[in-house]
């Protein structure tokens, strides 16, 4: 009798320690598991790329914004053969414009507004003499210009938009410049201060 109760508490003792074995085997399954999953979390923080908005901070245009100033101002003047002049350096600086710099977003952005842009400026640099037809042109171009500086900044300089309520057949017309002064290149000599300033561009 006496041995069979020792067989059994050797039984028992035995036992106990088996399942305590076995929990700890899966207190340790648990917490690699619990490790495992923590570190692919850890794996899936993916690094930002630049927005088109982040563009200004990277990007320069300043040569394209020239060269369309350069264009303002002789409109301005009446001088359809200077406006012809920078209409082509126009052209080229947006030819000309490294576009390499940019991410996919921000390229498309640049050559959604330079087609039409060049195309523009390329009519008014063929249009010397005829400084209707340029103006007709630098309507358009003026609207593609704010679109630009607007994804991709002033070109370090502030502007102005500015409106013309008479230009364009009566329908207005917008056109960027350098200073506060109205300076009307839709009507030149004959209205130059006609407009108002209606954003501050910087």
């Amino acid at each position: 009798m006496k041995s069979i109760i020792i067989c059994m508490a050797i039984a028992a003792t035995t036992l106990a320690a088996c399942n305590n074995s076995n929990n700890k085997t899966a207190e340790n399954k648990s917490s690699g598991t619990d490790t495992a999953q923590a570190k692919p979390q850890a794996e899936n923080v993916t690094a930002t790329t630049p927005s088109v908005a982040d563009t200004k901070a990277t990007v320069s245009i300043k040569e394209i914004v020239t060269a369309y100033l350069q264009l303002k101002n002789a409109f301005a003047k009446d001088n359809t053969n200077d406006a012809a002049t920078a209409g082509t350096s126009l052209e080229s600086a947006f030819k000309t414009f490294d576009k390499t710099a940019l991410s996919a977003d921000q390229k498309k952005a640049f050559e959604d507004v330079e087609d039409d842009a060049r195309e523009h400026a390329e009519h008014i640099g063929k249009n010397g003499g005829n400084i209707a037809h340029q103006r007709e042109h630098f309507v358009m171009l003026s609207k593609d210009m704010a679109d630009l500086i607007k994804t991709f900044g002033n070109g370090g300089q502030t502007l102005y938009k500015d409106f013309c309520p008479m230009a364009n057949d009566g329908k207005g017309a917008i056109w960027i410049s350098e200073v506060k002064e109205i300076k009307n290149p839709y009507l030149g000599s004959k209205m130059p201060t006609c407009g108002t300033m209606k954003e501050e561009m910087k």
